[in-house]
């Protein structure tokens, strides 16, 4: 498993890269693209008190130790991507032993939400409903009535 923290980027920017790099990394790795997993949180990096959200990104691999090897081809692979959307990038990588990582997947379930696999509920919503209307209607009463009694 590869998880890549990327702090630094708008969260839907690292959304959008991880679609276009997880093939090229898992293929580097030589590992199924299901071991790729990208995370970012709502983060702004700041210096001297101003913002440098997406000037300065800051990447973070944890990685299985048996790809150390493959370190720069893998940051050369990043900085290719990242420095389509940012300026400046630093990547450090973490490296762990195998006998370090443990997982526990629940098999009533996906392994991922994909578009196959997501429900989608159509909304019953008509041209001339006003926002308010039908069952999310605004209660505007008196709420106190019955206390002031």
């Amino acid at each position: 498993m590869v998880t890549i923290n990327i702090y630094g980027l708008d969260q839907f920017v690292v959304g959008e890269l991880s679609g276009r790099i997880s093939k090229d990394i898992a293929k580097l790795y030589e590992m199924d693209e299901d071991e790729i997993h990208f995370i970012s949180s709502n983060n702004m990096v700041f210096h001297s008190g101003n913002e440098q959200t997406s000037w300065r990104v800051f990447v973070e691999v944890n990685a299985p130790m048996k790809v150390e090897v493959l370190q720069d081809q893998m940051s050369a692979l990043l900085a290719h991507y990242i420095m389509e959307v940012a300026i400046h990038v630093e990547i450090v990588f973490k490296y762990f032993s195998s006998d370090h990582y443990y997982k526990q997947m629940n098999q009533d379930y996906p392994l991922f939400l994909e578009d196959k696999n997501i429900v989608n509920f159509d909304e019953t919503y008509t041209e001339d409903m006003e926002e308010g209307e039908g069952e999310d209607e605004i209660f505007t009463g008196d709420i106190f009535e019955k206390i002031r009694k």
